[in-house]
């Protein structure tokens, strides 16, 4: 698939690679598996001089063999001897960039922890030494969140406050998912776009499975995840296994409790019979994979709290193919094709509330974007856009069948939030699956 958008990353990215060659520059690309960071590393140095190495999880001394073939092909740097550590080696990628300026990309650079526990405190000690002579566009790129974040922004660790800038990659807009999908099916329709959002949420990796195996309508993207030798059917345990260790099967139960509605910790504590606060905290801060919503009037300290996933797919992976492993087990991945056929029109209800906040969050002026709904979970509206700088707010209804939408009901409801909008101009909207 060819490379789309990225053109503000892409910007930042050449501009430090400018900005390199006077100063040594160190950046952290963090973003989930499979969202296109080496794709984007990969786009923004191809007209420079950069050395890429990937990180696995070999003994130190192979590893750094590894890396020493790789810096003479690729920036002509002969390192004499085998070198057996990689602070030598990270001393003389240094050394070389003082006269040689280059980029040097790491992926996957929380896994160094695992090959030398002590090889970010050489890094930060080699880096602090080499700094102001280099001329080094160094960029540390990881998927495993949690450790990204530890290694950066805990103060206790060796190489905090030691970056230039810090990149987090997004998924793909809705604009640039519709892009990709015309270009692989010029006709496709709203239930198209839809099902491709639903299930893959703007990942790049999993947008293009989907495109370059012809599964570009909705039946054959519900076929092509269910089929036997789907990469989907196990993504959900191969993205978090590593990111949860032992505990695991706690952070699973409580993911797979929210994809299925249950949004309140009161709900989650009575099935999992335990205080789950800690594990929702948790899940919010250092993994990032659920945010607490609040009723966009509500006051800071309310607790009025809703959870839910911030990732399509894994709320997809976890609501339909995560309870149902022993269909898959049986081999009646029929069996789970027809379940998500079945729950389809339900669930992508939900979802097309959830597209449309994105797209007004992309094409309206807005500086808050929500639901609403009182004290006891009634009166509830689907979308509440505000523009806090202009006092203008957008009131919405969501529904697939445009038959089903109620302007005067929605009305209704937003009366009872008028103090609240007393200042605003309101614009009420219904939003169907012919808005998509």
């Amino acid at each position: 698939m060819k490379f789309y958008n990225r053109t503000t990353e892409l910007e930042s990215l050449r501009r430090t690679i400018i900005q390199s060659k006077k100063s040594a520059c160190f950046t952290a690309v963090i973003g989930r598996r499979r969202i296109g960071k080496t794709s984007l590393l990969m786009e923004s140095v191809k007209a420079d001089r950069f050395l890429y190495l990937f990180v696995s999880r070999k003994n130190e001394q192979l590893l750094c063999n590894q890396f020493q073939k790789e810096a003479l092909e690729a920036i002509n740097l002969q390192i004499f001897g085998n070198v057996a550590d990689f602070r030598t080696f990270f001393e003389q990628l240094l050394i070389y960039s003082v006269n040689e300026p280059f980029t040097l990309i790491i992926d996957e650079f929380q896994e160094l922890e695992r090959v030398n526990k002590s090889i970010f405190s050489d890094i930060q000690d080699l880096w602090d030494r080499y700094k102001d002579k280099s001329k080094i566009n160094f960029i540390a790129c990881g998927s495993i969140y949690s450790m990204m974040k530890k290694i950066f922004e805990n103060e206790k660790e060796p190489l905090f406050g030691r970056l230039t800038s810090r990149m987090v990659l997004r998924p793909f807009s809705i604009s640039t998912i519709k892009e990709i999908l015309r270009d692989y099916n010029s006709n496709f329709c709203s239930e198209d776009i839809l099902c491709l959002y639903l299930i893959t949420g703007g990942v790049a990796k999993y947008i293009t499975l989907l495109m370059e195996s012809g599964a570009t309508t909705k039946d054959k993207m519900i076929e092509y995840v269910t089929r036997p030798d789907s990469p989907f059917l196990s993504e959900g345990s191969d993205l978090l296994i590593s990111e949860f260790g032992k505990e695991y099967g706690t952070y699973f139960s409580i993911l797979q409790l929210i994809a299925s509605g249950k949004t309140a910790q009161n709900e989650i504590d009575s099935i999992i019979e335990k205080n789950t606060g800690t594990y929702l905290v948790n899940l919010e801060v250092e993994y990032s994979l659920i945010k607490r919503n609040k009723p966009i009037f509500s006051k800071p300290e309310s607790r009025n709290i809703r959870w839910s996933l911030n990732d399509n797919f894994l709320l997809f992976w976890f609501r339909f193919i995560y309870p149902n492993q022993s269909m898959l087990e049986l081999g009646r991945n029929d069996r789970l094709k027809e379940y998500i056929q079945l729950n389809y029109e339900q669930y992508s209800g939900l979802i097309l509330e959830r597209y449309f906040r994105d797209k007004m969050s992309e094409d309206e002026q807005v500086t808050q974007i929500g639901n609403a709904w009182d004290r006891k979970g009634g009166n509830e509206i689907d979308i509440v856009a505000i523009d806090s700088i202009n006092k203008t707010a957008i009131i919405a209804e969501v529904k697939r069948n445009k038959n089903k939408i109620d302007l005067q009901k929605l009305n209704e409801k937003a009366s009872k939030f008028e103090n609240d909008l007393s200042n605003y101009k309101i614009e009420f909207r219904g939003l169907s699956l012919e808005d998509v």
